[in-house]
C-alpha cells in the first residue's frame, strides 16, 4: 500500500471520534476549494501543496470530490515544468488522488524525471537543488511521489544509505547530516520509510519518538520545544502505527491535545498559538484522530 493510501485509510476512521462534527469538517474543507480549481493556501490562492490535503481530507470523509474542476486545474500544470521539488511531488499525489489514468504516460515519465533531478550523491533526495546529502523529508515525499506515479525510484535501496547518514547520537534522525539532536518529523519520516522498505525499525528510535509526547498530550517537534504541535503529533502517531503498545501509551493525552486544537468552524489549528485554520492541519487532525480511534 502506498504512503498516500496508508494515511488516507487511517484518516477515514476519524469520524468515529468526530461524530456529529464530521459535517463541520467537510464544510470547512469544501470552503477552501477555489472556484477555478485547486485548494487555497492561507492567502487565498490555489496551491498544489494545499490541494493535496484538501482533496484527501474530503476523500477521507467520503464526500464527493470536484473531479472535473480539479482535473482541468491540474492539467494546467502539465508535467510540472517550473515547479520546485515539493510541488512536483504534490502534483503526482493530486493526480493519484483523482485518478492517475488522466495523466498521460509521457507526462508521468517526465514528472518522475523532474523529481529525480533532486537526487543527491548519497542516494537520497533533498527538497533544495544541488545538495550533496538528502533530507528525511525529501526522501519520504520522493518515495511517496514515485509510488503515486506507479513507479520505483532508480536504485531504490540506495535511499537507505542516505538514511544512515541522518541518524543522530540520541537515537533519532535529523533532516540534515551532522546535527546532534533528532527531530520528531524527521524520525517519523524515517520510521515510515523503514516500514515501506520492509526494514526493521531500530527500537531506540521508537522509544525516542514516544518520549517526545508530553504527559499532557501532543508531540514536541524537537526535545525542549516550548509547545507541542499537530503536525509532529500526527506524523509521530502514523510512524508508530502497528506498535499497539506505543500508541496505547500516548492515546488519552493525545486525544485531549487534538481536541484542544479543534475549532467549531470545522478545522484544526496547528498549535495553541496558531490563529489560522487551513486544510493541511485539518487533514493532520483527521490523521491523528484516525490513529487514536483505532
Amino acid at each position: 500500500m502506498s504512503f498516500r493510501l496508508e494515511m488516507l485509510q487511517v484518516a477515514r476512521v476519524a469520524p468515529k471520534l468526530l461524530g456529529d462534527s464530521t459535517e463541520l469538517v467537510a464544510q470547512f474543507l469544501r470552503s477552501r476549494f477555489h472556484p477555478e480549481g485547486g485548494v487555497m493556501d492561507r492567502d487565498g490562492k490555489p496551491d498544489l501543496y494545499y490541494t493535496v490535503f484538501g482533496l484527501e481530507g474530503v476523500l477521507a470523509l467520503q464526500e464527493k470530490l470536484p473531479i472535473e474542476l480539479t482535473r482541468s486545474w491540474l492539467g494546467k500544470h502539465g508535467d510540472g515544468e517550473g515547479h520546485d521539488f515539493v510541488h512536483l511531488c504534490c502534483l503526482a499525489r493530486c493526480w493519484a488522488t483523482i485518478g492517475m489514468d488522466d495523466l498521460p504516460e509521457a507526462a508521468r515519465t517526465s514528472l518522475a524525471a523532474r523529481i529525480e533531478k533532486y537526487r543527491t550523491p548519497d542516494g537520497g533526495y533533498h527538497q533544495a537543488p544541488n545538495r550533496k546529502n538528502g533530507s528525511a523529508y525529501g526522501c519520504l515525499i520522493a518515495w511517496g511521489a514515485y509510488q503515486d506515479l506507479g513507479l520505483l525510484p532508480p536504485d531504490a535501496m540506495n535511499i537507505a544509505l542516505c538514511m544512515d547518514s541522518l541518524e543522530t547520537p540520541d537515537g533519532a534522525w535529523s533532516n540534515e547530516p551532522g546535527i546532534r539532536l533528532g527531530s520528531t518529523t524527521a524520525t517519523s519520516a524515517m520510521l515510515s520509510l523503514y516500514r515501506h522498505l520492509q526494514m526493521p525499525a531500530p527500537i531506540a528510535s521508537v522509544e525516542w519518538l514516544v518520549r517526545q509526547c508530553l504527559p499532557g498530550g501532543g508531540f514536541l517537534a524537537i526535545p525542549g520545544a516550548p509547545i507541542p504541535d499537530l503536525l509532529s503529533t500526527a506524523v509521530a502517531l502514523h510512524a508508530l502505527s502497528g506498535n499497539d503498545a506505543a500508541i496505547e501509551r500516548v492515546r488519552e493525552p493525545c486525544l485531549d491535545f487534538v481536541d484542544s486544537l479543534w475549532s467549531a468552524e470545522g478545522g484544526f489549528h496547528g498549535n495553541w498559538t496558531d490563529d489560522t485554520l487551513d486544510p493541511e492541519y485539518t487533514y493532520y487532525g483527521l490523521l491523528a484522530l484516525g490513529h487514536l480511534a483505532l
